[in-house]
């Protein structure tokens, strides 16, 4: 077969995967979706909308143990690992890209973990969905360093202003990445932010016992990064309320 049609041949079978991928999810008892930014409504299942802002604790997971978020998912690689660790805990993934979640969502339906859940939105919106203190915790583990704008790194101001209206009093926001220039940066903004405590940093938390066991858990891109050689950061701090 001619380079060239094979290549169009997988262009078809991934753009078929998607579709597949997507068309699951909507199925999905633990994989909420919002498709109108400006609605607090999520779909859960076809046709099936509701209000989850506040009821993650009684509609979603049964139960009122705290709640972690991963920002950035992809495909729920921590939110896995930290939901197997801690299953007196509640995990949620949070990633726009549907084909991502599918993944996270499709293993932790296989392995029966009741304690995980994800949702398809944009991370800009999560206020909408989840009220005034409803979360424990929120990693945000080897993001996008958008290196060319500030803004829209996940550790900057605006995003800090988002997390406060969703975090308990107290609530921890943590950073694992191999970019020094989004670790630096968040080392700064965390530093000079007034309701923001920096809590602990390290560049390179493999060059002494961690400071959590958490950081044990890696990802696909986490064993990409060590075998080229790169450094592991980690950034932790607590949101100080007044």
């Amino acid at each position: 077969m001619p380079l060239q049609a094979i290549a169009i041949k997988k262009i078809t079978m991934s753009g078929k995967n998607k579709i597949k991928r997507f068309s699951d999810i909507l199925q999905y008892p633990n994989v909420y979706e919002s498709f109108d930014m400006n609605s607090e409504v999520v779909v859960l299942g076809p046709g099936k909308e509701q209000t989850i802002k506040g009821r993650w604790h009684k509609d979603c997971f049964k139960n009122n143990n705290p709640i972690t978020l991963e920002l950035a998912c992809g495909k729920g690689e921590y939110t896995l690992g930290l939901s197997k660790r801690y299953p007196d805990r509640n995990f949620i993934g949070v990633d726009i890209k549907g084909a991502r979640i599918w993944k996270g969502a499709s293993t932790a339906l296989e392995e029966e973990l009741d304690n995980v859940a994800f949702l398809r939105t944009r991370i800009e919106l999560i206020y909408k969905f989840f009220e005034p203190g409803e979360i424990d915790e929120i990693w945000i583990v080897f993001p996008d360093p958008f290196l060319k704008k500030e803004n829209r790194r996940l550790t900057s101001n605006p995003f800090l202003e988002i997390y406060k209206k969703i975090l308990r009093p107290g609530g921890i926001v943590q950073l694992k990445t191999d970019d020094p220039t989004l670790y630096e940066f968040t080392v700064d903004t965390w530093t000079e932010h007034k309701d923001y405590e920096l809590l602990y940093h390290k560049d390179g938390i493999y060059s002494e016992p961690l400071f959590t066991e958490d950081l044990t858990i890696q990802t696909y891109y986490e064993g990409k990064h060590l075998a080229a050689g790169r450094t592991i950061k980690y950034v932790r701090s607590q949101w100080s309320w007044h």
